[in-house]
């Protein structure tokens, strides 16, 4: 099928069973303390899915005070590391148990390809409660060797407390999981707020945790607005951490108020505006793919997204042409539907921001080569959009758009390549295409992001650190890093009277 026009069935044969929708605290579904719920939609066609309950700063309040609870006389930090991982195997294991429903949930609000999310998205979900469930047990410090011999010194790693966790509606069971496992493992407790437009795999996600025997109060989740719900868990006095995916913008206000508050921890992880660097000795075809892979793959919502596609002037000609062919060959349709490569944007905003940049792309001068409209007449569907002759000035060059826009530049020598890489706010990562390998090192080292790919294009694992440079944010999400970030050092030193070195 064409590039234009929708796959699928209809939303009544692919809506999954609605069974959670109250906030979830101290193990238990409450309803928000003032009664009112929100609705959220299916970006199918903008229908209502549910009601769900909508948290406010009263919301917020009771559901730190549980985990404030469960941290300091509860048994969830005092566990054996093994004991946690023990809970947090058997979490995974019903977690797997419930695949697909926790892929429908994710595909119906959030507009992502079902299959993606069953077959790529889910199993990312286990290995990273596995992979920190193996963890918790090696959490330890070590022994210091001090400058005075007359002293002996050692460390100790201790959970932080209760951690405040702001996931967002692209990947919403992915990111759940890269907060929540390692948090786990460290031995904290904590308050997750979901995103308003994909809040109903977190709250399954929450049950799930009960069932395998998480202690009560130990995983929260506040469901609501973030300007309400959000600002009252980043402002609060009693949490420790803020760990938030998100906007740049977001991140800005988060920190404000954790520096007004109790100047609590925070981990940001922010916007994008990643490279794809091209070079004259990269095999077109795969080249093409990576590029198309990197722009378009869940709609274009993914923060590291390769968005800006420069390439070196003897293969432009080429690259561009296949680009363009393949892209009108990426179907657009339900998320429902195997065939489809790309389902609907997450909702009405994000759809109209989109298309609104491609009208800037158009009125600055760039040449949209294909796509640029929005597909059938229901729903939040968008072609794949690729721009020519773009410039570096552009705001479809600089700002995140978080949509299938796809931004082309030429280029003529390596370290022309290399500037326009990094003219931009932004460092989460980059993606470098070429065999020859003394490149690939002094371009990865001259790119200043935080992730680079060679070769390949959004290639995640959970033992490998992702984290930004710039505007995109500050601490590291999956391996142990990420852990080291749910645990405080504590130095502890004493005296050895009886020392014979003494």
């Amino acid at each position: 099928m064409e590039t234009g026009k929708c796959n699928g069935g209809t939303t009544a044969e692919k809506l999954p069973e609605i069974k959670f929708t109250k906030l979830f605290f101290n193990g238990e579904f409450h309803d928000a303390v003032s009664g009112k719920t929100f609705e959220t939609i299916d970006p199918r066609d903008g229908k209502v899915i549910g009601r769900v309950a909508e948290g406010d700063k009263e919301d917020v309040d009771l559901a730190v005070k549980a985990a404030r609870h469960a941290f300091d006389h509860g048994p969830w930090p005092r566990f054996s590391g093994s004991e946690r991982g023990r809970l947090m195997h058997k979490f995974a294991d019903l977690i797997e148990e419930n695949a697909d429903e926790l892929a429908a949930l994710d595909a119906v609000e959030a507009g992502k390809s079902f299959e993606f999310a069953k077959r790529g998205e889910i199993p990312t979900v286990l290995s990273c409660f596995r992979y920190y469930a193996g963890a918790a047990d090696k959490i330890h410090g070590e022994v210091v060797k001090m400058t005075k011999p007359s002293m002996f010194g050692y460390t100790l790693k201790e959970p932080v407390g209760v951690v405040g966790l702001i996931v967002p509606w692209n990947f919403p069971s992915v990111l759940f999981a890269a907060k929540v496992a390692p948090a786990l493992a460290a031995g904290c407790t904590m308050v997750v707020k979901p995103a308003e437009q994909t809040p109903l795999s977190a709250l399954f996600y929450a049950y799930l945790a009960k069932q395998a025997g998480i202690p009560d109060g130990v995983l929260n989740v506040v469901t609501g607005f973030g300007p309400k719900a959000g600002a009252a868990v980043a402002s609060h006095m009693d949490i420790d951490k803020i760990s938030f995916t998100g906007s740049t913008e977001v991140g800005r206000t988060i920190m404000q108020a954790s520096a007004t508050s109790n100047l609590k921890l925070v981990s940001l992880e922010l916007g994008g505006k990643s490279p794809i660097l091209i070079f004259n000795d990269a095999d077109v075809e795969k080249a093409a793919e990576l590029a198309l892979v990197g722009n378009f793959l869940n709609k274009g919502e993914i923060c590291a997204a390769s968005s800006r596609v420069l390439v070196q002037e003897g293969v432009y000609d080429k690259l561009v042409k296949r680009l363009v062919e393949k892209a009108k060959g990426w179907t657009v349709g339900d998320p429902f539907d195997p065939t489809a490569r790309q389902g609907p944007q997450a909702d009405k905003k994000q759809f109209e921001k989109i298309l609104s940049y491609i009208e800037h792309g158009k009125r600055e001068g760039a040449t949209l080569l294909t796509g640029g409209r929005a597909v059938g007449d229901k729903g939040y569907f968008i072609e794949p959009t690729i721009f020519a002759n773009v410039t570096e000035d552009m705001k479809i060059y600089q700002d995140e758009i978080f949509g299938p826009v796809m931004s082309l530049m030429k280029f003529k020598t390596v370290e022309e390549g290399i500037k326009m890489a990094n003219n931009t706010k932004y460092g989460l990562a980059a993606v470098i295409v070429s065999p020859n390998i003394d490149l690939v090192n002094m371009v990865s080292r001259s790119i200043r992001a935080g992730l680079i790919w060679v070769n390949c294009n959004l290639e995640l694992d959970v033992s490998c650190p992702f984290g930004g440079y710039k505007m995109s944010g500050f601490g590291l999400d999956n391996g142990l890093d990420a852990l080291d970030g749910y645990l405080h050092v504590k130095s502890v030193v004493t005296p050895l009277h009886n020392s014979p070195w003494l």
